[in-house]
């Protein structure tokens, strides 16, 4: 089911052509009104006028967060204060925030795409949302509040938190979809076990989760432990908010809105585009965007493109599930990884429970990980040559996968401490400028 087809289902050639016409259109915005893109255009000699065709969209300068910062508040804002609407920003927590803002298009544009991802799990407006992803400066909570108004769905705006109240008011209220972050979910479904309460037995059947990178094993555990559908939603605050690309009930891939806007992949090192199917660094140009544009801006996001057709009927691009960030990367001896990885290995062997940490150190001049993971009380309380077989097996595991040695410690369940928005995963205390 569609909630748009009209813009889900276009043909290839209309749909660049409109992606085009409204690129010239960000294009003329942003350099009129914006001293930050009249000065980068200008530096690489570069008119509005001389972008004739997507193509040429390569030769405008990449766009990245520094900049963003560099431009706190309000440097950024490509329309007068009084047409600005709402302003958001981001959690701020690996520097100085980055402020964006709406025009009431702008919002209402980002409900209807919330809308159509809604649509897409198969929400429908007889359904009753819990949106327990946090509200405020943050996008998550109002992104998917306005979105679910939008479909005329009852809306349980009870934000983040209070997990034993956010488990009363599903069961009372009978909550049908859940939005939150898929460790809190997992947390959730834990925190209703101890009062007595089967998730699996309540009317919830939709999982929309989002804000941090999670695993398809992560995801069967969350759809086995509440009997719902899980579903991936996609966005940055940046860009937008959530909306910008998600899933829909083929769960193979999450559909990006090409008619909002222009992804690319890139090699994180080089910035050379890469072709469909190589991993690399998602960049997004926004095309009706009006208060904060952004022009070939690189999020970091590792991840995969496709314009194969899907099942469900959807003609845009669709994106694998983010399975890392270029800055997020840990090098351990010369060897990449992302925490997700590790995470899809523990998820994969009994006993293990989806709470764990990545630990990184450097003992003289080599990097030392040490695997923090909870399990189940049954394991926890077995004899120590038990667990100590169990620790060894998950270190083979990553050893086998990842050609990366680790220290794994198995831990008592909920000694790893909860996160009510997005999980702290990795404590690296490397100092990496030695």
């Amino acid at each position: 089911m569609l909630y748009d087809e009209k813009h889900e289902a276009m043909n290839r050639d209309d749909l660049e052509q409109l992606q085009f016409t409204r690129l010239q259109a960000t294009l003329e915005r942003a350099y009129g009104g914006v001293p930050f893109f009249r000065k980068k255009f200008d530096a690489a000699g570069l008119k509005p006028g001389d972008i004739k065709s997507l193509a040429d969209l390569t030769k405008i300068p990449y766009m990245v967060k520094q900049e963003m910062r560099d431009n706190y508040p309000f440097g950024l804002f490509a329309t007068p204060m009084d047409d600005v609407v709402r302003l958001h920003a981001s959690s701020g927590t690996t520097g100085q925030v980055t402020v964006v803002g709406y025009t009431q298009n702008d919002i209402d544009n980002w409900a209807d795409l919330i809308a159509r991802c809604l649509t897409s799990y198969g929400a429908t407006k007889h359904d009753m949302i819990q949106v327990a992803y946090g509200y405020g400066l943050f996008t998550g909570g109002l992104g998917l509040h306005y979105g679910a108004e939008r479909l005329g769905g009852t809306v349980i705006p009870i934000s983040g938190g209070n997990t034993r109240r956010q488990i009363q008011v599903m069961q009372d209220f009978k909550a049908t979809v859940l939005c939150c972050t898929p460790s809190y979910a997992l947390h959730m479904a834990e925190a209703a076990g101890e009062m007595g309460v089967d998730i699996r037995n309540l009317p919830l059947k939709i999982g929309v989760f989002g804000a941090e990178p999670w695993s398809e094993s992560m995801r069967a555990q969350a759809e086995e432990k509440m009997g719902i559908d899980a579903y991936d939603i996609y966005g940055l605050s940046e860009v937008l908010g959530p909306g910008v690309a998600c899933e829909c009930e083929a769960k193979d891939g999450l559909h990006i809105f090409e008619d909002h806007f222009i992804p690319e992949i890139i090699d994180p090192e080089s910035g050379e585009p890469l072709p469909d199917g190589t991993p690399g660094e998602l960049v997004f140009t926004s095309l009706l965007k009006e208060a904060t544009p952004v022009i070939r801006y690189r999020t970091r996001d590792i991840t995969t493109l496709t314009h194969e057709p899907c099942a469900c009927g959807r003609t845009h691009a669709r994106m694998a599930r983010v399975f890392g960030r270029s800055d997020d990367m840990l090098i351990i001896r010369g060897v990449n990884v992302f925490p997700s990885q590790i995470e899809d290995i523990l998820v994969r062997i009994e006993g293990v429970e989806p709470h764990y940490q990545i630990i990184v150190d450097r003992e003289g001049v080599m990097d030392v990980v040490n695997v923090q993971v909870e399990v189940s009380p049954e394991i926890f309380s077995d004899e120590i040559k038990n667990l100590e077989k169990l620790e060894r097996k998950i270190a083979a595991a990553i050893r086998e996968d990842l050609a990366i040695g680790a220290k794994v410690k198995l831990v008592e369940p909920k000694s790893i401490q909860r996160s009510e928005g997005k999980a702290k995963r990795v404590i690296d205390q490397r100092d990496l400028q030695k």
